[in-house]
């Protein structure tokens, strides 16, 4: 594995922390089994959005509006 610095100067424990990232990533990444499904996370679920009735318009649509 190659990590070349582009632009900057960071310090020898900014380097460590970089790659101590990228290492733990490539970790799991080796780890998971190819063709897994992946667990999404919550955050990212587009069903979240919209998982509640969207108000109809209205008079007093103002009020319930988020």
């Amino acid at each position: 594995m190659n990590i070349k610095v582009v632009r900057g100067n960071p310090t020898p424990e900014e380097l460590a922390a970089a790659l101590a990232v990228v290492r733990a990533r490539a970790a799991t990444a080796q780890a998971a089994p190819s063709g897994a499904d992946t667990v999404r996370d919550a955050w990212s679920d587009p069903s979240r959005i919209a998982a509640h009735r969207v108000p109809r318009p209205g008079p007093a649509s103002w009020t319930r509006t988020y």
